[in-house]
Order: C-alpha cells, then structure tokens, then sequence
C-alpha cells in the first residue's frame, strides 16, 4: 500500500518531487495557524479583563486594600 503514490523506492530521488503528506497545502496550514494564534489572543486578553474588572468591581470600597496594608 502507498500514500504517496510510489510503487518502488529504486528510483533516482531527485526526479521524484515532494513525498510528504498534504503537500501543496503548506499556505493554507500557515493562515490556519496565525488565526488560531491570534484568535486565541484576543480571547485570552478578553477573558484576562473580565477577570481583572471583577476583582476590580469585588473591591470597589477599597476595604480589603486597606486590610492588606494594615497587615504590613
């Protein structure tokens, strides 16, 4: 069985070409990957200042500020 094509490996290589899988798709596999890298960019900074505005919003009155330097 062959996923490349080639019956016999007895041939003279450099006439052969490319023998990876999936060649040809190499752009495709390059913008796939830069959108998931930059999509899981954005999503990690909006998930990072929701968590920040909530801890921002939970100490609103400043008391546990004060608590923690009243410690030190």
């Amino acid at each position: 069985m062959s996923t490349n094509g080639m019956e016999s490996w007895a041939v003279d290589l450099k006439d052969v070409g490319a023998i990876y899988p999936f060649q040809g798709s190499e752009v495709l596999m390059v913008v796939i990957g830069l959108v998931f890298w930059i999509g899981w960019h954005i999503w990690q900074t909006r998930q990072e200042n929701a968590e920040i505005e909530a801890d921002m919003a939970a100490d609103r009155s400043g008391d546990e500020t004060r608590k923690a330097i009243d410690r030190y």
